[in-house]
């Protein structure tokens, strides 16, 4: 993977944190460098960006608090999805990921191809959300 490549990924992801980008300017940031999609580990603390080659760079997330739970919370992931669309001033991509691991989220899959976010719990229970029209 090319260094300007890496380092649009990085930028994304530190946006993601800082909360100077929100998901659809970050999706169209790593669609726009060529990237097909990313997954969130939260057991690992990693996030990997995905090239339709098979190349990736996988990238240390900053920590957050919390473990996964053993249970996933569907309706829980739900609501912290629209909490994250209504983009509000008590919002932040930290709390998100510490409300996900309290819901039992294990991780979750960004596919720009399928337009969809996956999210996983411990025992592979899901939960899909897809883009907004």
């Amino acid at each position: 993977m090319d260094a300007e490549r890496i380092s649009i990924a990085q930028s994304c992801l530190d946006a993601a944190h800082d909360g100077s980008l929100g998901f659809p300017a970050i999706v169209g940031k790593l669609m726009a460098a060529g990237f097909e999609g990313y997954t969130v580990d939260y057991r690992r603390n990693t996030q990997t960006c995905y090239l339709p080659d098979g190349n990736s760079v996988a990238l240390d997330m900053p920590l957050s608090n919390g473990t996964t739970a053993a249970t996933f919370d569907a309706a829980a992931i739900e609501e912290l999805v629209r909490w994250a669309q209504r983009a509000g001033s008590d919002y932040s991509y930290r709390g998100f990921c510490e409300k996900a691991k309290e819901a039992g989220c294990a991780g979750y899959l960004v596919s720009f191809l399928g337009r969809r976010v996956v999210y996983v719990g411990r025992t592979a229970e899901t939960h899909v959300e897809h883009f907004p029209k």
